[in-house]
């Protein structure tokens, strides 16, 4: 099975270096974000510190949502998603190779974007480079964990653009709190414990809407 979730996610990782198009949305949608809100509260510095994460998250995982919309609308194309259900692979290896390459297109994203975002937002991260990237990480991961399920149910109907948030924010709301706290407690040096609690909700979130994702997702293709 690994090695079709390998070969699946070669083959998405082809299709985006190819056009850019997913990636390079992704990119402009989260940086207008970044920059608006970074003049909506210029001036504000202490201020502006408390509500980074908040506004880190919000625009990463806005963007997140075209990336995700992007990775089945490409499926869609000459059916090659149902021409992917009727090979001979497990079928939970189309979720586990859409849920890494999506993961990975995010990560990229907010790679490129994190320097311009501590710049704009002036934070001190010096000492907290590693943890903050290991935030970055488990939560990407888990929302795109919960994210690829639902943009496949969502594919299958006529508004999937719309559909796709509706079905995944209410239920990417943990992973969303988790993030912030934890990243509110980098930057702020919070000596209550509040990171390690984040960082134990990220895991669990992870496993869960993993674990639960690759057992519904074959009756998802069925649809």
């Amino acid at each position: 099975m690994l090695s079709c979730v390998w070969t699946l996610f070669l083959k998405d990782l082809k299709l985006e270096l190819r056009s850019r198009e997913g990636l390079l949305a992704m990119l402009v949608f989260a940086l207008i974000v970044l920059v608006l809100l970074n003049f909506a509260f210029e001036g504000a510095t202490t201020r502006m510190q408390l509500l980074a994460p908040g506004i880190m998250w919000v625009a990463f995982t806005f963007a997140g949502v075209l990336g995700l919309n992007r990775s089945f609308a490409q499926e869609k194309e000459n059916r090659a998603l149902e021409g992917a259900r009727l090979a001979p692979i497990d079928q939970g290896a189309i979720y586990l190779g859409k849920w890494l390459s999506v993961t990975v297109f995010m990560l990229l994203a907010e790679a490129v974007l994190m320097p311009l975002f501590i710049a704009l937002f002036d934070l001190p991260v010096a000492g907290v480079a590693g943890r903050l990237t290991g935030v970055l990480i488990l939560g990407t991961s888990a929302f795109c964990a919960a994210g690829t399920l639902f943009s496949g149910v969502a594919s299958n109907t006529l508004m999937c653009e719309v559909m796709l948030p509706i079905l995944l924010f209410p239920v990417a709301i943990p992973v969303l709190l988790a993030a912030v706290e934890c990243t509110s407690a980098l930057i702020g040096d919070d000596p209550t414990g509040s990171f390690r609690q984040g960082v134990r909700i990220l895991i669990g979130c992870n496993l869960i809407y993993a674990v639960l994702s690759y057992l519904v997702f074959p009756y998802v293709l069925e649809e």
